[in-house]
């Protein structure tokens, strides 16, 4: 895809980050891998994510991310698949040629690697990306790589091939301030943990859709939410809320890390091999896995 095809696909409708699925031994599992987005390839996501935040970017090797992008792609059909990028810039260039090369339509750049920077270093370390590769770049601000307005407008200026914008870290006015400087030449994503929490704030923000990690294992109840925002049906949204969301949260929110280990739990829950979580992440226990099984058996009522 181009730039601008992949813009338009990011903003066509509710995105998704799969989980990676690994075997009992830790290592990339290809052809649970595949089923599983075969199977989320169904349910009307334009875009998902391969080794994304979900997908264990941070604990996978910058070898194993390009294997596991061109499995995406095999399996996806018509779907379009962005990898996620990152780490230090010498690593992110590199990387984000072989992801191209992989087939990937596009990447996410996730926040560089512990340190903090300048926002001139941040300049530098995007530019870098973007003008190494020809296919579109979607930046995360979270963490340690918070982009402001002003530096936001330089990358656009010199990168054609930045197209979107993705938000982690909940400051409204920051991102209220980019869209509307920004306007149209950004697609922009939702990116809070568990996003359906905040995306009424998103949206009202002026963001154009949001990544949905339940997707992963519960995609029907997913795309139900989504179009429901979309149609401004407040009774249904709150329903939903209320029954799935807010409990899950809850349970998310036991341990830190959970927002990723709920998820792959509930994948596992579904039928799908997709393995333990790699350290530095932790598994949910056994009575919480029965807790999100059941959470999971209450939608299908």
């Amino acid at each position: 895809m181009t730039p601008e095809e992949i813009k338009a696909a990011l903003g066509a409708g509710l995105l998704s980050f799969p989980v990676t699925h690994f075997d009992a031994e830790g290592q990339f599992q290809p052809e649970s891998y595949q089923r599983h987005i075969e199977w989320l390839s169904g349910f009307e996501a334009p875009v998902l994510f391969a080794a994304g935040g979900t997908g264990e970017f941070f604990s996978l090797g910058p070898d194993e991310i390009p294997a596991i992008v061109k499995s995406a792609k095999e399996a996806s059909g018509k779907t379009a698949i962005v990898s996620g990028c990152g780490f230090g810039t010498h690593v992110g260039v590199d990387l984000a040629k072989k992801v191209e090369k992989a087939g990937a339509d596009g990447i996410l750049l996730l926040p560089h690697y512990m340190i903090d920077a300048p926002q001139e270093g941040l300049y530098k370390h995007v530019k870098a990306i973007c003008q190494s590769i020809g296919i579109g770049v979607m930046v995360y601000n979270r963490d340690n790589s918070v982009l402001q307005v002003d530096t936001l407008q330089r990358l656009c200026d010199e990168c054609p091939n930045l197209i979107g914008f993705k938000d982690g870290t909940g400051d409204i006015g920051l991102v209220r301030q980019i869209t509307a400087t920004m306007g149209d030449r950004l697609m922009y994503l939702g990116g809070m943990p568990t996003a359906e929490l905040f995306a009424e704030a998103y949206l009202g923000a002026g963001f154009t859709t949001y990544s949905s990690a339940v997707f992963n294992f519960v995609p029907g109840l997913a795309v139900e939410f989504y179009k429901a925002l979309r149609a401004g049906n407040r009774t249904r949204c709150e329903q939903i809320l209320t029954q799935f969301f807010y409990p899950f949260m809850a349970l998310r929110g036991r341990r830190k890390g959970y927002a990723v280990s709920a998820i792959k739990a509930g994948v596992r829950l579904q039928g799908f091999d997709a393995g333990k979580v790699r350290p530095p992440l932790d598994d949910l226990t056994e009575e919480e896995e029965q807790i999100l099984l059941k959470l999971i058996g209450d939608q299908k009522r």
